[in-house]
């Protein structure tokens, strides 16, 4: 599965881009929030990544910004009624605690003005995930964060642990020790 792309944006247009990753060039649909830091000819643009498949012939990717909004994307996503789109573009509205602590307090009017959900959704989305996101949040301060990260990007356990021992120690941001170790794995 597709969950990390770094490249070359190659086209841009209103909702997508075609990010050409070695050689490879990857349609990725993209939230509006992240428009303002994607432009034609950008190097080294890097975006977290959901693969989804319609109709078992249609594949596509959906670009977020960071790995916390990946996995909410996916929460979002198993949320009956809310189809890939409208979940990046939940999943991007804000910070990822901020999402949460909106749900959590059922906060209907942070969701107001996104396209394709209406109120009755919103109000659904909220019952639904009320109280889940306390078990993300337990597992984010168990320490093993970044392992659990790249393990549900496809490496083992043992591998991730290895790339992360070889980091230097004034790297502490759970996001960045993520993207250096995929660099780290990916040249192997």
């Amino acid at each position: 599965m597709i969950s990390y792309l770094k490249g070359k944006v190659l086209v841009k247009e209103a909702d997508y881009i075609i990010l050409e990753t070695q050689g490879v060039g990857y349609k990725v649909f993209f939230p509006q929030t992240m428009s303002p830091d994607l432009g034609e000819g950008q190097d080294e643009v890097e975006m977290f990544c959901a693969l989804q498949v319609r109709n078992e012939e249609t594949i596509e990717l959906y670009g977020l910004p960071s790995f916390e909004s990946l996995k909410l994307f996916g929460v979002f996503r198993d949320v009956s009624g809310i189809g890939p789109k409208a979940a990046m573009i939940l999943a991007s509205l804000d910070k990822p605690e901020k999402i949460t602590e909106a749900i959590d307090q059922r906060n209907v009017a942070f969701f107001h003005g996104i396209k394709g959900i209406g109120e009755k959704k919103i109000q659904k989305l909220i019952v639904e995930l009320t109280g889940k996101f306390g078990s993300l949040e337990s597992r984010r301060s168990s320490g093993d964060e970044v392992v659990d990260s790249l393990v549900s990007l496809g490496f083992s356990r043992t591998d991730a642990r290895d790339a992360l021992s070889r980091l230097p120690e004034e790297i502490t941001d759970p996001q960045e020790k993520v993207k250096q170790a995929l660099k780290l794995l990916g040249h192997r």
